[in-house]
């Protein structure tokens, strides 16, 4: 049994009237702060050009995140390159795929969409392997998603459209949180880049996607929570079962 009173969501604070975290807070009561520890920024049309990459010669994208897909239409408004209707998105869960819609008509798009699984999303591409594909990402970007596209013969570039910057964490006090909530592996790096000697010990490690578990597991340690999964798709649901099944163990002890 694990006393948690203080969780930290490594993003912005949500809407105080939409939080998906209210809750939780009443429920188990614990205090949930927000604090982005890293920022975003974009590269400019000049640094891009750099790469020579034609955005306009690609027939499908593979969004692996929201920033892409911001930095993806924000660079083709920059370079006005026009975005065809007839182009194919592939996304790496759901959520990405229904952000689409704050740029595109998602009924009209032909969208594709899996549980953050690469070998998944890798399944769905093979059905359309003639498609020219394009990959936007940070820069420093690993993802095995270009080298299984090319095992397969599938045409796909590497876009780098933004860069990620780690914050100032000494803003906050890291020691007074039981539980850390990481949603990206430029989460996790910037804890490190402040804390170097940062030790995990008892505190509760929550992390989204494979590519922040991989982030964990090169600084040596093995989350706690894990999302996402069958029984929980979302990392609130994952948070929720930690804490609930945390709550258990709590009453049986003592009983």
């Amino acid at each position: 049994m694990i006393k948690i009173k203080k969780i930290l969501i490594s993003q912005p604070a949500p809407d105080p009237e939409k939080s998906p975290y209210a809750d939780i807070i009443k429920k188990y009561n614990v205090k949930i702060d927000f604090f982005k520890f890293f920022k975003i920024i974009g590269l400019s049309a000049k640094e891009f050009r750099k790469q020579k990459v034609n955005l306009a010669e690609s027939t499908a994208i593979v969004f692996t995140s929201k920033n892409a897909i911001d930095h993806f239409f924000r660079m083709c408004s920059e370079l006005r390159i026009p975005v065809s209707e007839n182009l194919k998105y592939f996304c790496t869960t759901e959520a990405i795929a229904l952000y689409l819609q704050k740029y595109v008509i998602y009924r009209k798009r032909k969208v594709f969409f899996c549980n953050q699984e690469n070998n998944e999303m890798l399944d769905i591409i093979k059905k359309h392997k003639n498609e020219k594909f394009l990959l936007p990402c940070t820069h420093g970007f690993k993802t095995d998603i270009p080298t299984c596209l090319g095992k397969e013969n599938i045409d796909c570039t590497k876009a780098i459209l933004y860069k990620t910057i780690s914050e100032d964490l000494n803003k906050i006090n890291i020691m007074d949180y039981d539980m850390f909530v990481f949603f990206s592996p430029s989460g996790i790096k910037s804890l490190y880049e402040n804390y170097p000697k940062f030790d995990k010990g008892e505190k509760i490690i929550a992390v989204f996607g494979n590519t922040t578990l991989d982030e964990a597991h090169k600084h040596g340690f093995e989350p706690d929570i894990i999302a996402p999964s069958a029984k929980c798709p979302s990392m609130i649901m994952a948070i929720e079962a930690f804490l609930e099944e945390n709550a258990k163990n709590k009453k049986k002890n003592n009983a």
